[in-house]
């Protein structure tokens, strides 16, 4: 009999909460992705290029003139020249950039600092390379670092720390003090970085993105990597990149010509035609999100709910102590059944999780759903 490799791993939580809001016909907040059109020139595109027979292999490291665009993008919004041949991979979505990220520099008996609550693909990832994931609890309520405890948490077998700002699910967003941290501790330690950023753009209340691309020193020690799924409200295209020094670049693509090899061919060029005849939409996206998030809370004021609007991604989390003590994975089972309202329990991104009583809405839904759903929370 096969003896798994993660044992302790089953089917995601989107997954199953996806399927249950199915079978209750309830509002799906779970899951993160939109439930409202990509924009048209970019379906449009879509189908130029399916029709004009662009549907065999791209280059293993991404289309050529969507490496260009993004090159362009990175310039325009963080300021920073990168180059599209040796430091640009496009990726079929940001998960699989970062299980090759993790698996080209990590060997048996490596540690990973994660920071609590993390996503659910990152110690998988990590596992399945022969490391271990190291967890550190991010501050309670606000989310925040404690770089103490990551100093204290470094031992000489430590290689690589991964982070995640805009952060999922808090909505929490790094500093640049924060990242001024980092990189001191990076470099101190001569640590790798991960950087998911896939919510770069989402991001509210006049705060600022701060990419680990801004910073000399952790540029040169880092993978980062971004999802066109969230910036162009197209998650099921499963196209992001990873942007990272030469010498990454090059052993991340090791890993990736035999996991996908490549992205899929027409979304390249079209995302990569949408860039160019659209420079500035991605700027567009937080007042987008931002008005969506504050349609939500808004509706939520005279509910029993607790919570601090979110800063960044397109999630809000709730703190629904004042209602009920019900460990949060129950919780959302009963609610999605009882009362129409799928979402996702935070618990279920901790190694050992604190006693906190979160569950984690996504807002990224048209506006009649999000009223809807208001109502639906204001009445439990």
């Amino acid at each position: 009999m096969l003896k798994s490799k993660l044992p302790h791993i089953g089917t995601t939580i989107f997954t199953r909460m996806s399927t249950l809001a199915i079978e209750h016909k309830a509002l799906n907040l779970s899951q993160g992705f939109p439930d409202f059109d990509a924009p048209e020139a970019l379906l449009e595109a879509m189908t130029r290029h399916v029709r004009a027979g662009h549907n065999q292999y791209a280059p293993m490291a991404g289309v050529v003139h969507l490496r260009e665009q993004i090159a362009a993008q990175i310039l325009r919004h963080r300021g920073i020249n990168s180059d599209p041949d040796s430091e640009i991979t496009v990726v079929p979505g940001a998960t699989e950039g970062i299980f090759c990220a993790v698996n080209a520099c990590i060997r048996p008996g490596d540690e990973v600092i994660v920071f609590d609550p993390c996503y659910d693909s990152y110690a998988p990832a990590i596992e399945l390379a022969g490391g271990k994931a190291v967890h550190v609890p991010l501050n309670a309520h606000s989310f925040g670092v404690n770089w103490e405890r990551v100093s204290a948490a470094i031992t000489p077998r430590t290689r690589l720390i991964m982070i995640n700002s805009p952060h999922n699910p808090s909505g929490a967003v790094l500093s640049r003090e924060d990242l001024l941290q980092l990189q001191d501790i990076a470099e101190l330690h001569d640590l790798l970085v991960i950087s998911d950023e896939v919510y770069e753009h989402l991001i509210f209340d006049g705060a600022q993105h701060h990419s680990v691309l801004q910073f000399v020193e952790l540029r040169r020690r880092s993978f980062a990597l971004f999802s066109f799924g969230k910036t162009f409200s197209v998650t099921g295209w499963k196209t992001g990149y990873c942007v990272a020094p030469a010498a990454l670049t090059t052993e991340l693509r090791k890993v990736h010509q035999f996991v996908c090899f490549v992205a899929v061919t027409p979304v390249q060029m079209a995302v990569a035609d949408f860039m160019e005849a659209e420079p500035d939409y991605a700027a567009s996206l937080s007042n987008f999100y931002q008005a969506k998030r504050d349609l939500f809370c808004d509706a939520l004021q005279d509910s029993r709910f607790k919570f601090r609007p979110s800063v960044g991604t397109y999630f809000q989390l709730l703190d629904y102590s004042a209602i009920t003590q019900e460990r949060d994975t129950q919780l959302a089972e009963d609610w999605t059944q009882q009362h129409g309202i799928a979402s996702i329990p935070i618990s279920v991104f901790y190694e050992e999780s604190p006693v906190q009583h979160y569950l984690r809405f996504c807002f990224a839904k048209n506006d009649d759903v999000l009223l809807s759903a208001a109502e639906t929370l204001c009445a439990i």
